[in-house]
């Protein structure tokens, strides 16, 4: 399939999935205030396909876990990933948030899924006791704000988006407890 193809038919999903009455209780949107974060959302694309956490021996002293997740990239061009800011629930109670700077920025091929490698000192805002219930569910709910640039090369140049109120349901998670 040629890019231009591709191209028009993202364009034409974009414009209809707009386009579409909604059917929940929310304050109508004009399709041009839309962000594009609220239209990842509105397709349920979904940039993380899993999260690993691992709960460490000093988790019971800090409530401090270290995480890694996989970001899939949708796109037929290559997607670099600068920072990102997380807050993790379940059932609308908040278990972990953290802001994490990539260096070197997480470049993500097109079409392409990469690991963005383990990401420390990431607090437990309710605390251990409080998160150990949730292991046994094996998915969280992450509310996201992420600064990516699109169509890089290798990770440079690219075109800057702050992608805003990224929201994903039900993203599964592991939970590894490494007490060495």
């Amino acid at each position: 399939m040629r890019f231009s193809t591709l191209f028009a038919v993202a364009a034409t999903v974009v414009s209809v999935v707009s386009a579409a009455p909604q059917p929940h209780a929310e304050p109508e949107l004009d399709s041009r205030d839309l962000s594009l974060a609220q239209i990842i959302n509105l397709l349920g694309i979904g940039l993380v396909s899993k999260v690993d956490t691992f709960i460490l021996l000093s988790t019971f002293e800090d409530n401090e876990v270290a995480v890694d997740f996989d970001v899939k990239n949708p796109l037929p061009i290559e997607l670099t990933l600068d920072s990102v800011t997380t807050s993790a629930s379940l059932n609308g109670t908040t278990y972990t948030s953290f802001t994490h700077t990539f260096s070197p920025p997480l470049v993500v091929a097109p079409l392409g899924t990469k690991n963005s490698g383990r990401i420390n000192n990431v607090l437990l805002t309710q605390g251990l006791t409080a998160s150990l219930d949730i292991v046994p569910f094996g998915v969280l709910d992450l509310n996201s704000n992420a600064k990516v640039r699109a169509a890089t090369i290798l990770g440079h140049l690219g075109i800057p988006i702050s992608l805003d109120g990224l929201k994903q349901k039900n993203v599964p998670t592991s939970y590894t407890f490494d007490l060495s």
